[in-house]
């Protein structure tokens, strides 16, 4: 096994050096061809479509703009013909959509619109419509619109824009056909309106609001996608891959069409100011000594300059993150970390580009949560379940030819309450575009002040993605880490990975080898568990069946095997899972998994709750889960899911309603502007030395006052540590990206007086108030 590690990491930094330096077509005549795209097709009467069904899109140059009330009573609506011809994905592959849809893509010097007449022959009684709220997972399970731009037409990223009947928006950025990045909210406008056929919408997106290239006769990447949600109906322009069933095929770039008669202004100098003023009312009981009401104010702001037109310079002075939502909390019986997302929007955005090892997916690898990450950024502004003050910090990021790069400073100030000394953090990151749909890059991350207080911590890798067609994906990586001073670690530094993934709608198989060091310790990034090696598989057989099987849309079988071992090579963690379900044309799903696991503990582990800690030594267990999925777009939507079986020394019997997964919501639409995602899940663990119950109770309401108002509420009780969180919060769009933010958070500890210690801070333990304003400027 040793001499099979040294060679496959041998294999892969040798592949990826021939990659950067000698990859076939690699020249500046290919990469000019990379870029570009293809050539420029003759604009078409309205669309045409070649003999493989790649469409092409004639976009129509305005004179006068569009008065946005989404009627669509001017002249261009009748002078110019609509395009119709949306393709399903499902629930029937690759016939045309049951609805039809007149759309047109116009531009002026300013925005560049997409507008459309979706006709639907069901009674509007009938349709999904029930989100108001910016952004929100639920829009996208409500009957909608939207167009994703690649402006730079390189079949690898874009910019997508949708929208409900009600007007409600939402918007995300896509790089190298990775995960979404919701978080990015550029100033656009939506409207919609209603006649005797269906529903109408206008949809205006500022030029100033994307990167392009100004001139005549440019070309862009182009997918449009409808969602009949009543009938449980996705349609695109073009065909996308069946397994891509539903929202996310809008993702997959590189599927999409082509934009031609773009006649586009120059960007200008692109200049974004905005400043912001927060006024803070705090109390913390924990804090040595005490804060009542103390009463604090300060100002700040962020600029965003376009240095060219696809990249982007970014600064951010005194930043302040007081309107993010809290955590949500989790019920946690491993031994290991959990990993909590981004919600601070100055680092959610170009997040794509700082992603190391984990491919076009989006996705940690195939081996999910193990495979450690270089940079994790709540690491900065962060520490010991305290917020440290940011000082200052810039960024640029985006394209410079074939290359993407990622560049980020941020100084971080002394916090006396978290022990945390001044720290500046730097992020380095650069990927070459090769092949077609495929990359290589390295990435350094350095934190000035290590965690231990003395010395400093730098990590450093390289990386590949290779999406060698529409199914088959194939990734590596290899990184080291030091750390100097007192906590300086030597020896078993480094961390590597190779996988495959093979993922055509009928089969499906994965394979992976990853192994991290004992001391790979990268302090900027995030480390579950250190000092092992893990070998992973996966087969799937996914058939859709014949019409005798009417109700049902597909099966699902799917086996897995993971074995972990230490630097020794003893086996630490052993899991085999097996997987079915069923999902029906309503988009329920019914899932059953079988899941038999060995754990060796080198130490003592005591799970949340528990009185009482596990005995180091071996332990092999099974358990049976049963889940109902109800789809996501009923007026009461989520998972129920029953657990049992043994856990380690003793049994486990668990109840859980809510999403279906970390990604998932679970909904209930009171009315068009109310909503409530409720979540609940009960825990019991028997064992001979200690019983103990564990229970989390989440409730999050949203009422959508318009689309540019909300206000949202999310509680959370949790009994491992008798906590129960409030976070209130209400925000106003008064101005094309300005807000008003007012923000109620507190915590209280609900412990009975039988728990009471003499340190315990019983009731309130801490409740902030905020109110912040800010103010878009854009030149």
């Amino acid at each position: 096994m040793p001499r099979f590690t040294h060679l496959a990491r041998r294999a892969a930094l040798t592949f990826l050096a021939i990659a950067f330096t000698a990859v076939p077509g690699s020249g500046a005549k290919a990469q000019a061809r990379v870029i570009d795209g293809p050539p420029a097709p003759v604009a078409p009467a309205a669309i045409s479509r070649d003999t493989a069904g790649h469409a092409t899109v004639r976009a129509i140059k305005l004179s006068v703009a569009l008065t946005l009330d989404g009627v669509l009573d001017e002249e261009v609506y009748t002078r110019e013909q609509p395009f119709d011809g949306l393709i399903q994905v499902v629930p029937d592959y690759g016939k045309a959509a049951t609805e039809r849809s007149e759309i047109w893509i116009t531009y002026d010097r300013e925005n560049i619109y997409l507008s459309c007449r979706c006709w639907d022959a069901s009674p509007p009684g009938e349709w999904i419509v029930n989100e108001l709220r910016r952004d929100t997972g639920g829009l996208r399970n409500n009957e909608h619109i939207g167009v994703l731009f690649d402006t730079f037409y390189d079949r690898r990223s874009g910019f997508a824009f949708y929208t409900n009947p009600l007007g409600a928006r939402a918007d995300y950025s896509v790089v190298d056909e990775g995960g979404s990045n919701t978080d990015w909210n550029p100033v656009w406008t939506s409207k919609t309106g209603r006649f005797d056929g269906g529903w109408t919408v206008e949809m205006a997106i500022p030029f100033k609001s994307l990167r392009y290239r100004a001139g005549p006769d440019q070309v862009w990447g182009i997918q449009i996608r409808r969602s009949v949600r009543h009938k449980n109906e996705w349609t695109y322009l073009t065909r996308v891959p069946q397994i891509l069933a539903g929202p996310q095929a809008l993702n997959r770039v590189s599927a999409g069409g082509t934009l031609v008669g773009l006649d586009l202004p120059a960007a200008g100098m692109n200049i974004e100011l905005k400043p912001y003023v927060v006024a803070r009312s705090a109390t913390d009981n924990v804090r040595v000594p005490q804060v009542k009401d103390a009463f604090s104010s300060e100002i700040g702001g962020d600029i965003k300059y376009a240095v060219t037109p696809n990249l982007t310079a970014d600064l951010t002075v005194n930043t302040d993150f007081a309107q993010v939502e809290i955590d949500e909390q989790q019920v946690n019986l491993t031994r290991f970390s959990l990993f909590f997302p981004e919600k601070r929007e100055f680092f959610l955005e170009g997040r794509g580009i700082f992603d190391f090892g984990r491919g076009g997916s989006g996705v940690l690898g195939t081996g999910g949560v193990d495979t450690p990450s270089l940079f994790y950024t709540r690491r900065i502004g962060l520490n010991n379940g305290g917020v440290i003050p940011i000082n200052v910090g810039g960024r640029l990021t985006g394209k410079l030819g074939p290359y993407a790069i990622g560049l980020m400073n941020i100084g971080t100030a002394n916090d006396a309450t978290t022990a945390t000394q001044p720290t500046n953090f730097t992020v380095v990151r650069l990927k070459r575009d090769v092949l077609r749909r495929s990359s290589v890059g390295v990435m350094m991350t350095n934190r000035s002040v290590a965690t231990a207080g003395t010395g400093s911590n730098v990590a450093y890798g390289v990386d590949g993605a290779f999406l060698l067609s529409q199914t088959l994906t194939a990734g590596t990586y290899w990184a080291r880490t030091s750390t100097t001073g007192g906590t300086a670690l030597g020896g078993d530094d480094q961390s590597y990975q190779a996988r495959v993934d093979y993922a055509a709608d009928r089969y499906g198989a994965q394979a992976e080898y990853l192994a991290v060091g004992a001391n790979f310790d990268p302090q900027v990034g995030f480390r579950r568990r250190s000092d092992f090696r893990r070998s992973y598989g996966l087969l799937r057989f996914s058939p859709r069946p014949r019409m005798r099987f009417k109700p049902v849309r597909k099966f699902t079988f799917t086996t897995s095997g993971e074995y972990i071992e230490n630097a020794a090579g003893t086996l630490e963690t052993r899991v085999i899972l097996g997987h079915f379900d069923t999902e029906f044309q309503s988009s329920d799903k019914f899932s059953i998994d079988l899941t038999n696991d060995y754990e060796f503990l080198r130490q003592p582990f005591t799970p949340l709750g528990s009185p009482a800690a596990i005995a180091a030594g071996g332990y092999s267990f099974a358990d049976v889960a049963v889940s109902y999925e109800f789809g996501a777009q009923r007026r009461a939507s989520g998972t129920v899911k029953l657990q049992g079986g043994s856990y380690y020394d003793g049994t486990i019997r668990s109840v859980t309603v809510g999403p279906s997964s970390a990604f998932g919501t679970s909904r209930v639409s009171v009315t068009q502007r109310l909503a409530i995602e409720p979540t609940f899940t009960i825990v019991r663990i028997e064992r001979p030395a200690a019983s103990f119950t564990t229970r989390l109770a989440r409730a999050r309401v949203d009422y959508g006052f318009t689309p540019l108002m909300f206000m949202s509420a999310l509680l959370q009780y949790s009994s491992a540590d008798r906590a129960f969180n409030t976070n209130l919060r209400f925000r106003w769009e008064y101005a094309p990206g300005s807000e008003i933010f007012l923000v109620y958070t507190d915590e209280r500890d609900m412990t009975a007086d039988r728990f009471v210690t003499p340190t315990t801070v019983r009731g309130l333990k801490n409740r902030t108030i905020v109110l912040k304003v800010n103010r878009l400027f854009r030149y």
